[in-house]
């Protein structure tokens, strides 16, 4: 079986023992996405050493959220690993997630190295060498296992505000905090931290799209378009800031723009959930759009 084939979802299912809903759900999470060319999806030799370790991690109660955003911490402090689950080695023991690249070990999420000795199981204990005081990423990566709870939202911001109250410009703790705020129905909150983590980052395209969404929920779709039409032009294969976008120039009557991001959206992920119902809209901004040229 060599490197460079190609293999279709269907055939991942099989070999792999996953289903669609699983190869869909971590490609939204960018845990591992399929390749696209000429309308076709495929996974590469590569992928699949991926999706087999997020398989096992997440058979190990490692919620797959957690691996996400640990995958992209990693991504950060090694910035010339690419593929962190192809190239690296990841542990776990169902908590904690253990990265082993050149004889060292990390824990990405705090940037703590941690206790050296020999392994050979992928589900092995792993423990971390802790400092005597919490500095900013012990905080986040607090935070981060109380979300990982699910039902400590309040412990979970109040750790992330300490993160941020040590290092004002975490950005990770800005985002993920508003992203708290916004599901506990506090707006106003989740507003002020997304526009904090825009005057740390402003080319940042998830905090344009956070806060973009966040606006069109409070009455204010032209603020939110701006901000979404910033989400798209940073990242233009962003398909859920096309979808936010399109359903914000629906409401404002901008039926041309709406159809344009409707139709990106179908084209960056055909096999959504919600592609119907673009589908749908996109067809209601065509008729819009004829009858207001007439």
């Amino acid at each position: 079986m060599g490197a460079t084939e190609r293999f279709s979802p269907d055939e991942v299912q099989r070999i792999l023992g996953l289903t669609g809903k699983q190869l869909d759900y971590w490609d939204r999470l960018r845990l591992v996405s399929p390749r696209k060319e000429k309308g076709a999806r495929f996974y590469d030799f590569r992928d699949l050493i991926g999706l087999r370790t997020v398989k096992q991690l997440v058979e190990e109660g490692v919620p797959a959220n957690r691996l996400r955003r640990a995958l992209a911490a990693l991504r950060e402090r090694l910035s010339q690993v690419q593929a962190p689950l192809t190239e690296l080695r990841v542990l776990s023991d169902g908590k904690d997630i253990l990265v082993e690249r050149g004889g060292a070990r990390l824990e990405p999420l705090s940037g703590q190295f941690a206790l050296n000795f020999e392994t050979s199981e992928l589900d092995e204990r792993v423990r971390v060498i802790a400092g005597p005081s919490h500095n900013a990423d012990e905080w986040l990566a607090t935070a981060l296992e109380y979300e990982a709870c699910g039902k400590q939202q309040a412990e979970a911001i109040d750790a992330y505000d300490h993160a941020l109250s040590i290092d004002p410009g975490k950005l990770d703790a800005l985002l993920n905090c508003g992203t708290l705020c916004y599901e506990d129905g506090n707006l106003k909150k989740a507003a002020e931290y997304f526009r904090r983590a825009l005057e740390v980052d402003p080319k940042n395209a998830l905090a344009h799209f956070n806060l973009g969404s966040v606006l069109e929920e409070t009455g204010r779709p032209e603020a939110a378009r701006q901000h979404l039409r910033q989400a798209v032009r940073l990242q233009p294969n962003y398909p859920d800031a096309h979808y936010n976008l399109a359903f914000v120039c629906d409401k404002l009557g901008a039926y041309a723009e709406a159809q344009r991001h409707w139709q990106a959206y179908i084209t960056l992920d055909p096999l959504s959930p919600w592609c119907s119902y673009a589908r749908q809209r996109l067809a209601s901004s065509k008729t819009a759009k004829s009858a207001s040229s007439t």
